[in-house]
């Protein structure tokens, strides 16, 4: 126990006294009027430069009750009709913190690109039929593995899944048709917030807010 201490000791100690300057991008003041049209730029950029998995996003939740908030990383899978989706298991944390508190936040971080966008929005579920043509697209043992996970519920033995996932696919020897508990969801945004890292730790911070169809833009302080 004291060796595990002493060792995260020394890792803090590290990491205390690193400091990394942010030096590659700038926003002027002719920033984008549009904020998917930002985004839409800043993701492709993203893409162009490699940077690992440019579509993971941190999705966050607050549970109506205990007004607990809690994040996981899920992946953007399209943006269409000025919406974000992606999609999960209904029956899921999230979906039932979603289901009781529809305001949602995204965060898109690109380290490499000194970047990250925030984004707080409305969230809604798709169309059956969109989720329908999303899960014909997946690889078979993706479509299996949303019968087999009861996703957030407790799960007794890794034995278990493995098991599961056997019977799951004699069951469906061809054709994996997607489970009613499994589709996607749209978060509509209703704020965004672009950062780019710059020197000194005097960032560029750029707030894009929509007051019914327009949006309103304004800088804020690092």
């Amino acid at each position: 126990m004291w060796t595990n201490t002493t060792l995260m000791s020394k890792n803090l100690d590290r990491l205390r006294d690193e400091h990394k300057d942010f030096d590659l991008n700038s926003l002027s003041d002719s920033f984008a009027s549009d904020p998917f049209s930002a985004f839409q730029e800043w993701f492709d950029m993203a893409c162009q430069s490699e940077q690992p998995e440019p579509n993971a996003m941190v999705h966050s939740t607050v549970d109506k009750h205990t007004m607990q908030p809690s994040s996981r990383v899920v992946y953007l899978k399209e943006l269409r009709k000025q919406e974000f989706v992606f999609y999960t298991n209904y029956q899921s944390d999230k979906a039932l913190e979603m289901e009781g508190n529809p305001n949602v936040s995204l965060l898109f971080f690109w380290p490499g690109l000194q970047r990250q966008i925030r984004v707080q929005g409305i969230v809604t579920k798709i169309d059956s039929k969109e989720s329908d043509a999303y899960f014909e697209s997946r690889p078979r043992s993706s479509q299996i593995g949303a019968w087999v996970s009861e996703q957030s519920r407790v799960l007794n033995s890794r034995r278990d899944l493995e098991q599961k996932s056997i019977e799951i696919s004699k069951v469906f020897p061809e054709k994996v048709e997607r489970p009613e508990f499994w589709g996607g969801y749209a978060v509509s945004p209703v704020k965004f917030e672009f950062w780019q890292g710059r020197p000194s730790r005097l960032h560029d911070r750029i707030v894009f807010e929509r007051a019914s169809d327009v949006w309103n833009s304004y800088r804020i302080n690092p």
